[in-house]
């Protein structure tokens, strides 16, 4: 399947500059420009990096930029408040901290990394002003999405610096296409206006016909929220914000009418694979094997084969598909990190234990979810007051509050 074909049938594109889809399938040079806002990338970010990919196993050429520059003003796409503006050291650390993202989730791949704050640390004002500002009218930038929406009724307002950025990014785009000879932007869609803005100064500046592609933003298709956020809050790459546990777990908890979506947007799957794995899911969905092939192959290109299996293997003993006491030591040191962990004597009390855990905060609570039979040891219900022998596996066992498997605890042996 040629690159083109295999974007469109994944639902990949979105709006384009260019007019007939095989432009992509002979090669050059793209690129795409990573936010350093944050220290970490979050899921939300993980489809156009994958899309990167897809770019460069389709034989093109990939500069991608980590915005040291831009991340000082802040993109003020999507956002309905003015942001917070970080000093400069803060964002030398996140640049620093995803570009070492970049390279885990591009290992094996040729890519040119670039910092837009080396070219742009030594602009003027005037110069930017003569050179670049001098090619926008008033009448295209008030048309931008966001301008619009801070600018009109019931919206916040936009500053100089953030009504500006849409500039700061086309400049970028010159810079990239004079020294790495770049002639495609790639992006969600909720980056096209910034992305047109390139296309126009380099077409102005060089008479060069240069392109842009933006992707659909992904979204819930039940709630319609935008995607990569979860009931805590966003769902990050960085293992030290969301581990590879609780990563895995998002994923194999999506909703039955989004999986395929993020089958083709997430992973490197055929399209025979995927069709397969729906085919399998559909005979049988109470089996999930679609979510748990996603939660698979998600996790193996963010965290890497082995965190993949370890996360496969902890979701298995906390949803208790197998026994606890089978479980390894690297098992348990990883379940220790997830969930709350005690020790107890095997006849110790289960209300203290639900206490002393933190899955309830009080005596009372614990003893009300106890009689409503709310309380599990090892996936099955409960009402007695107090541990038994028997219920310990190995010197272990998994005491839960209701049916979400997160709301578990690790109770051992002393």
């Amino acid at each position: 399947m040629k690159l083109s074909e295999d974007l469109a049938w994944r639902g990949l594109i979105k709006d384009k500059t260019f007019s007939k889809l095989a432009w992509l399938d002979r090669p050059k040079v793209f690129y795409h420009g990573v936010d350093a806002s944050s220290d970490s990338l979050t899921i939300g970010n993980l489809a156009a990096m994958i899309m990167a990919r897809r770019l460069i196993d389709g034989g093109w050429k990939a500069v991608i930029l980590a915005g040291g520059a831009t991340s000082l003003i802040g993109d003020p796409g999507g956002k309905i408040e003015e942001r917070e503006l970080k000093p400069r050291v803060e964002i030398e650390k996140n640049v620093a901290a995803i570009k070492q993202q970049i390279n885990k989730l591009l290992a094996g791949k040729q890519f040119t990394p670039v910092d837009n704050y080396d070219w742009f640390k030594d602009v003027g004002y005037l110069d930017f002003l003569r050179e670049v500002g001098k090619n926008y009218s008033m009448t295209e930038l008030m048309q931008r999405d966001f301008v619009r929406e801070r600018m009109g009724e019931g919206g916040s307002g936009i500053s100089y610096a953030e009504f500006s950025y849409s500039l700061v990014q086309g400049y970028d785009y010159w810079q990239l296409f004079k020294n790495h000879k770049a002639v495609l932007q790639i992006g969600g869609s909720d980056q096209w206006g910034n992305m047109l803005s390139g296309v126009s100064l380099i077409r102005k500046k060089e008479g060069a016909d240069v392109q842009a592609l933006s992707m659909p933003l992904v979204v819930n298709k039940i709630t319609g929220t935008k995607f990569g956020k979860s009931e805590g809050g966003a769902v990050w790459l960085d293992p030290a914000k969301t581990s590879p546990t609780q990563f895995y777990q998002f994923w194999i908890n999506v909703d039955d009418g989004d999986v395929e979506n993020y089958l083709k947007v997430f992973t490197f799957l055929s399209r025979e694979k995927i069709e397969e794995v729906m085919s399998e899911n559909q005979s049988d969905a109470a089996a999930r094997r679609a979510q748990k092939v996603l939660a698979e192959e998600v996790t193996k290109i963010v965290h890497g084969d082995d965190q993949s299996g370890l996360a496969t293997s902890v979701t298995k003993y906390l949803t208790s598909k197998a026994s606890i006491g089978e479980a390894s030591q690297e098992d348990i040191t990883e379940i220790r990190k997830e969930i709350p962990s005690i020790r107890v004597r095997d006849v110790s009390s289960i209300i203290d234990a639900l206490v002393k855990t933190g899955l309830v905060v009080s005596n009372s609570i614990a003893r009300t979810i106890l009689s409503n039979k709310g309380v599990y040891i090892n996936g099955k219900t409960v009402t007695r007051d107090s541990f038994e022998p028997r219920d310990f596996e190995n010197g272990r066992l998994l005491l839960r509050r209701g049916k979400a498997y997160k709301d578990s605890a690790l109770i051992e042996l002393e």
